[in-house]
């Protein structure tokens, strides 16, 4: 299965790449190009999305407009672009819960990553954080931690989602230190908002572009990042790997795909446009102040994507066996 997905997406990358780049002109009459989020307003793959679209638009010489489809951990969204026409105007902005976490954590999933989407380009990584509503007596992982242990199940935990990468996370987290708490999933990272700030719950996993902003206020504090090192963003917070967990690093990210169908000459159009927007000094300012990390060059490639779904997804079926997770 591995060598096969690695196959299928690196012919349709390389035929991508292959192609003319066309800039400042129309996919094809001009129309607005539809950028699916799978998830609702206000979450981290939101924020970025929104973030490339403003910039996608001038270049391709045509609107670009996100639309917010959420449902079933982003299996929904990624549903409708999967059986989308094969135009260039209906694109997915995927992330790790519906082209990663799902595949692994999903009985009976309604599309094939391999099969049905073409790898247009990865915009950044959205590293994973823990954070803690302000009333809770906890300001670092080894903290919360403890507490855990001494709570035995009885503190909560949001994530934007049941088989979300962030509830992926989470179960590695509570292998990890042998510790429980309670899960308690919501309908995107925006979801869990209210209820951190109030206490209802705990804590929350959630990529960090989501969070930054109620850490930045006092709201709920962020208390590890799952990173190898510590972020510029956050030099005070310390990793999960700080905390005792062994070459712990988790995140979600945010990348282009297209229907598998969609003609070579649209896909190499779209990557020369999303090329260009990421390779602007001010994309990747605003991306990194954001929280997220900009891909690397050879990442926000078609062929580079492949290879990065892939990875993702033997990583991710790896953690699902160390937490003891089954397709449900």
């Amino acid at each position: 299965m591995k060598a096969m997905l690695t196959r299928r997406l690196a012919l349709a990358a390389t035929a991508a790449l292959a192609a003319p780049a066309i800039h400042a002109q129309p996919i094809a009459g001009g129309r607005p190009v539809r950028v699916i989020v799978p998830f609702p307003p206000g979450g981290a793959v939101d924020i970025t999305s929104r973030l490339l679209a403003d910039k996608l638009g001038p270049v391709l010489g045509q609107p670009v407009v996100v639309e917010n489809r959420a449902g079933a951990g982003g299996s929904l969204g990624a549903e409708l672009v999967a059986r989308a026409p094969a135009d260039g105007y209906t694109l997915l902005f995927g992330a790790g819960g519906p082209l990663t976490a799902n595949p692994v954590l999903q009985a009976n999933i309604p599309y094939d990553v391999e099969r049905d989407f073409r790898p247009i380009g990865l915009v950044g990584i959205l590293p994973m954080i823990c954070q803690v509503t302000a009333r809770l007596p906890a300001r670092s992982l080894t903290e919360l931690i403890a507490l855990m242990r001494q709570r035995d199940g009885a503190l909560t935990v949001a994530t934007p989602g049941s088989g979300s990468a962030a509830h992926l996370a989470l179960e590695l987290l509570l292998a990890g230190a042998n510790v429980k708490a309670t899960h308690v999933p919501y309908r995107g990272g925006s979801a869990m908002v209210a209820d951190l700030i109030s206490g209802t719950v705990d804590a929350g996993m959630v990529e960090l572009p989501s969070a930054l902003p109620l850490h930045q206020d006092g709201k709920a504090p962020i208390i590890a990042i799952a990173t190898q090192a510590r972020s510029p963003r956050l030099p005070g917070v310390q990793t999960f790997i700080e905390a005792g967990l062994p070459n712990f690093t988790a995140g979600s990210y945010g990348g282009v795909l297209a229907p598998a169908a969609t003609p070579t000459e649209i896909i190499a159009k779209l990557h020369a446009a999303l090329a260009a927007v990421l390779d602007e000094a001010a994309t990747q300012s605003r991306i990194n102040e954001v929280g997220a990390i900009l891909a690397g060059p050879e990442q926000r490639t078609p062929d580079g994507f492949a290879r990065f779904l892939r990875d993702e997804l033997a990583n991710a079926r790896r953690a699902a066996r160390l937490a003891g997770l089954s397709p449900s």
